[in-house]
């Protein structure tokens, strides 16, 4: 009997994956759920997250976003073409997507200009290193660990637990509507595209992950998937945890732009 997966059901269906796959992602769950139900996106979504906590998520999750086509770049350097079904997949699926995380990047800087925030102010954050640790592990993992582990950690892991929370944050225009109109449109962008368009993409990561190792994987396989699928959930957490504290000491207001109302300009003048 052969051990390889081809996906015949629905993508978005969890059934549609070999057993180990449905296991992984039920255990790894509850680390996800304090990413996706976090206090940080409670208050960003109705609009009552201070100003403070807002600008320091901002700057402290750049570098995540800001490298995040270079984690896949180092992934698709793994991949020779034919290779197997598998790598085939995932070259194709890096290729086309690497463009698309590079036009978040501008979505972001834009978004963080709607709370007063430079690309100057992005580039040279000061005291978010529990906040880089994020970006440090997707570096590490995408450096290290093969192929179906870095893409696990990195395409499904954390693109599929932002998609979530980039929907909880939009399921109410609370958070919009306390934005100045002038830039509403633009300064959501970044949010809305994640909200509606990057849905299939945490699914598709999954469907290479499981066509790369099969039905049959080693269980050291299934263990460093697992393992790195609940690291990036766990490094996500904190540092959301440590944007929040940002608001019980009051801190980054003054190293940040002096005005959260600069809009756009404040980007085009970096």
């Amino acid at each position: 009997m052969s051990h390889d997966f081809r996906r015949t059901g629905d993508l978005k269906s969890i059934g549609s994956y070999p057993v180990w796959v449905q296991r992984v992602v039920r255990e790894t769950a509850p680390y996800k759920q304090r990413v996706v139900e976090h206090e940080l996106f409670a208050l960003m979504r109705e609009g009552k997250l201070p100003l403070s906590a807002m600008r320091r998520f901002l700057v402290g999750v750049w570098p995540t976003i800001e490298q995040f086509p270079r984690f896949m770049s180092m992934n698709l350097k793994k991949i020779g073409y034919g290779d197997s079904v598998g790598e085939d997949m995932a070259r194709r699926y890096l290729i086309q997507n690497i463009r698309v995380e590079q036009k978040h990047s501008e979505h972001w800087a834009t978004w963080a200009s709607s709370a007063g925030l430079t690309l100057h102010d992005l580039r040279t954050g000061q005291d978010v290193e529990e906040m880089a640790a994020l970006a440090h592990w997707c570096w590490f993992i995408s450096d290290q660990a093969k192929l179906a582990v870095a893409i696990a950690a990195t395409n499904y892991a954390v693109e599929g637990a932002t998609g979530e929370w980039s929907c909880v944050v939009c399921s109410k225009n609370n958070y919009a509507q306390s934005l100045p109109e002038d830039i509403r449109v633009p300064a959501m962008r970044w949010l809305k595209v994640h909200a509606e368009y990057d849905d299939t993409h945490p699914w598709e990561a999954l469907d290479i992950v499981a066509t790369l190792l099969g039905h049959a994987p080693s269980q050291q396989d299934i263990t460093e998937v697992r393992r790195a699928i609940q690291s990036s959930y766990t490094y996500m957490k904190m540092a959301l945890d440590s944007a929040l504290m940002a608001s019980i000491h009051g801190s980054f207001d003054e190293t940040a732009s002096n005005s959260a109302t600069l809009g756009l300009e404040g980007l085009h003048a970096a």
